[in-house]
């Protein structure tokens, strides 16, 4: 006993510390703190010894029992040999058979739910030679299958009841009036019970109650009244059957009734049982009467005529668990069990404790766990099984893993829960070979996790790479019709195409498809990519038309990778036509489709084939809108076809009875920029004006940049006329492409002086970018500091990173210091540095022989 008590306390002493870290927050995982390492790698150890230790406590009798029950579990009652070895191994263990024996066996059998153990030990028993079952046997085994809900069994054993010679040592015809009514079969146990009656035959006082009972519990409520009347006339009645009328009024929800019919019983000073009070009190809570219920109890506590009274507080503590009241239902066990020494059976610590466990209470629960090992209450496999997942819930996941582990050593079978608590901890542990190892022991049992659990374990294998085990998982899965979450296969198969396995990500989806599932837009878009990028254009074309078919809408980008990839495949023209004839076919036709097509082809500068998709939605019926005019004109300028796109752009000027729309004008300035005619964009920009239509900002920003990048200067101070005579204002884009020009050359600034004249009017946004374009280019000295030229730039156009980037290149030139507080400021005001900053500045600092600095930036940047 002190070894046990000191067992405990060392227990409580290395656990509970990390309990109270861990109280209030789910699922932390202690052991991967730091500064708890030597700590835990030192007690986990021995927390796992002490729950050993506990778990291995059980009664004498149990080593017996479990030795019976290894016997009959591992025999084929359809195989004779095997069947004639059993017998001798029971024989050969030198077992006094009793009644009590045989119904020790049946109870133990009932509490570990191996029924077909019970069944063969009866058999078994009622062959043996000196003895005999009795009604208590025969009841047990009944209750047994009736509380295994084998009904048809019950009934077939019943049928064959004649057959075996051992039965007639018994009433024949009371075993058979229990055996039905405990089947569910009242009205045939009747029927047995009146031809008893009638060939002058009767039961005994044991068959009675147990028909009476029956008859209650099946809600026959006119043949209780018809039995109970029987047992009274007999003078068969007593505690029983007043305890069984009172379960009777309690069935009928005649609570009230129930009430003083109990009271009359203690008013008569008839013998009260807990099993009485028990049934009122259970009454009672079912009702939501619960202060009458615990009125009634404290009423009988303190009285020397009651027998078994820890029967009612079961029923009690059962009722407050089930209502949630775990508050009271605490307090009640630890008020009773240190004033009355009141210790209730492990199954109602096991109740109490999973309702714990469910609300993450872990500190009680550890305590329940200790007081029941200090009380030398011997754990059943639940009471393990949820101390399995009490360590997994407090983040102590290795000391469940290696309870898990040593489970042979005290018979513990891990249930489905478990299993699933197991994995989940592993797997957030990071432990997930360690988890797909429980997986695999858990199937061998023939348990399969729930769905959430084998998702997590799919998402955790996908994580880290493991494609292997998670194909075989998911293909597991799928063999036993068990879907994953829609997000764990979109995240399988778009690993599976980044780590270049497409094929097995397409031979996942195809299974996916076999069984109706409709996979998500992103395991498509995952899947053709995939298919692109390995030069398989004929399955990603198959895979956007069935998205189509599934509901999902392939975008523009899409439809062009796709595109992209077939242009590159042999007979192309073929190939892309194909794609349209099929998407065609199965919608109705519309603008869309045609669109992503001649826009497709246009991005791999095949005009040809996006003309061949503008006239065949023109013989389609289809009067090409201005979307699709823009597409096909962006097609021409993309493959440099120019005298093409100006021969399409004049057919559609005279077509066009209000003229060409400005949007129009706009694609085709832009794309002759991109195509490096400025004379012939400059000219249409002209043109719009005199048609009353502004360009928009686009086409200034690329007429600019191309003319800046030609070095035709004159022609950009002439835009830029442009743009002030028509009063736009100057974008963030014009106004850095011309600063950035100004630090390479002074000649944008020449030209800018000889094309605008003195700089009169220093007010006007124009002037105020000519004078930056001449600091910039070194032609302006000035004494504002960099605030002042931050604020002279807002002025002229609104600031952004790409325009702070230039300000640090003209500083870190010969400004290191004020360039770094430029930085300063400009990360401050909210401005993410790019790529530029960080490599404008370190340049810079290297240049001035800063080079720690410079290396502290480019961590930074990293």
């Amino acid at each position: 006993m002190l070894s046990l008590k000191h067992h405990v306390a060392k227990s409580r002493a290395l656990v509970s510390p990390l309990l109270l870290l861990n109280n209030n927050i789910k699922t932390i995982y202690i052991f991967s703190h730091s500064s708890y390492s030597t700590v835990v790698g030192a007690s986990a150890k021995d927390v796992v010894l002490s729950f050993k230790e506990w778990f291995g406590l059980k009664p004498r009798s149990s080593a017996v029992l479990d030795r019976v029950f290894q016997i009959l579990s591992t025999h084929d009652d359809e195989d004779s040999a095997s069947r004639f070895a059993a017998d001798q191994a029971l024989s050969e263990l030198g077992i006094r058979l009793t009644e009590s024996f045989a119904l020790q066996v049946l109870n133990y059998g009932k509490k570990t739910k191996d029924v077909l153990s019970c069944l063969k030990f009866f058999d078994w028993a009622g062959r043996q030679p000196h003895f005999h079952h009795t009604r208590a046997t025969f009841h047990a085994i009944f209750k047994l299958l009736h509380c295994a809900k084998l009904t048809p069994l019950m009934v077939d054993f019943l049928e064959n009841y004649k057959k075996d010679r051992y039965y007639h040592q018994v009433r024949f015809n009371d075993t058979l009036v229990m055996g039905y009514a405990l089947a569910g079969k009242p009205d045939i146990a009747l029927h047995l019970f009146g031809k008893m009656r009638f060939q002058g035959m009767d039961l005994d006082d044991y068959a009675y109650h147990v028909l009476l009972n029956a008859l209650v519990e099946q809600g026959c409520f006119d043949a209780v009244a018809v039995v109970s009347k029987q047992i009274s006339m007999r003078g068969f009645e007593n505690d029983v059957t007043r305890t069984i009328m009172l379960k009777c009024l309690c069935k009928q929800k005649k609570i009230d009734e129930a009430v003083e019919y109990f009271q009359q019983l203690v008013s008569g000073r008839e013998c009260v049982s807990g099993f009485m009070i028990g049934i009122v009190v259970d009454a009672l809570c079912k009702n939501s009467r619960f202060e009458q219920a615990g009125k009634l109890l404290e009423d009988f506590k303190d009285r020397d005529d009651v027998v078994k009274l820890e029967k009612a507080y079961d029923v009690w503590l059962r009722n407050l668990v089930r209502a949630g009241r775990l508050d009271l239902a605490l307090e009640f066990l630890k008020s009773k069990n240190s004033l009355e020494g009141y210790v209730p059976e492990v199954f109602r610590f096991n109740f109490l404790v999973s309702r714990l466990l469910k609300e993450n209470r872990l500190m009680e629960v550890f305590d329940l766990f200790m007081d029941m090992k200090e009380g030398q209450i011997s754990p059943d496999g639940v009471t393990m099984n949820t101390v399995l997942c009490f360590f997994c819930k407090a983040g102590m996941v290795d000391v469940a893993i290696e309870l898990y582990k040593s489970r042979s050593e005290f018979g513990l079978s891990p249930n489905g829960i478990v299993y699933n608590y197991l994995i989940n901890s592993l797997c957030g542990d990071g432990s997930t070979d360690e988890a797909y190892e429980v997986l695999k022991n858990s199937i061998d049992q023939g348990l399969f996790p729930g769905k959430k659990t084998l998702s997590i374990l799919a998402d955790a294998l996908c994580r880290d790479g493991k494609f292997e085990q998670m194909k075989d998982l998911v293909i597991f899965a799928l063999e036993r019709n068990i879907m994953l979450r829609d997000v764990t296969y979109d995240k399988f198969i778009s690993a599976l195409c980044k780590a270049n396995k497409v094929e097995v990500g397409y031979l996942i989806h195809s299974e996916l498809s076999r069984m109706n599932k409709v996979a998500s837009e992103n395991t498509y878009i995952q899947l053709i990519h995939g298919f692109n990028k390995s030069n398989r254009a004929d399955i990603a074309a198959r895979l956007l038309v069935e998205m189509e078919e599934n509901g999902h809408k392939p975008t523009r980008a899409l439809h062009r990778a796709v595109i992209r990839c077939l242009c590159n495949m042999e007979t192309p023209a073929k190939q892309f036509l194909q794609l349209l004839n099929m998407q065609l076919s199965h919608q109705e036709t519309n603008f869309q489709i045609y669109n992503f097509f001649i826009d497709g082809a246009g991005h791999v500068k095949r005009p040809d084939l996006a003309r061949a998709v503008y006239e065949l939605m023109q013989r389609s019926g289809l009067v090409p809108q201005l979307g699709s005019n823009i597409l096909m004109l962006q097609s021409y300028l993309k493959s440099g076809r120019i005298s093409d796109a100006l021969t399409f752009f004049n057919h559609l000027r005279l077509k066009e009875k209000n003229g060409i729309p400005r949007k129009l004008y706009n694609t085709l300035i832009v794309g002759l920029c991109k195509a490096m005619k400025a004379n012939l964009a400059w000219g249409f920009m002209r043109e719009m004006r005199h048609n009353g239509m502004y360009p928009s900002m686009e086409c200034y920003e690329e007429l600019i940049k191309l003319l800046c990048s030609t070095k035709n200067y004159d022609m950009v101070v002439g835009v830029m006329n442009h743009l002030e005579g028509h009063g736009r204002q100057v974008t963030s884009f014009i106004g850095n492409t011309l600063l950035l020009h100004a630090l390479k050359t002074r000649d944008l600034y020449e030209a800018w002086i000889r094309l605008r004249g003195m700089l009169v009017n220093e007010q006007s946004k124009i002037s105020l970018l000519g004078q930056l374009i001449g600091v910039f280019s070194g032609c302006i000295k000035v004494s504002q500091d960099i605030e002042g030229l931050q604020k002279m730039i807002e002025q002229c156009f609104p600031l952004d990173t790409y325009t702070y980037n230039i300000l640090l290149r003209r500083l870190s030139v010969s400004e290191i210091d004020h360039a770094c507080e430029l930085f300063n400021r400009m990360r401050r005001k909210g401005y993410e540095p790019d790529q530029w900053t960080f490599d404008i500045l370190k340049c810079g600092l290297y240049n001035c022989l800063r080079t720690d600095e410079a290396e502290r930036r480019l961590e930074e940047m990293f």
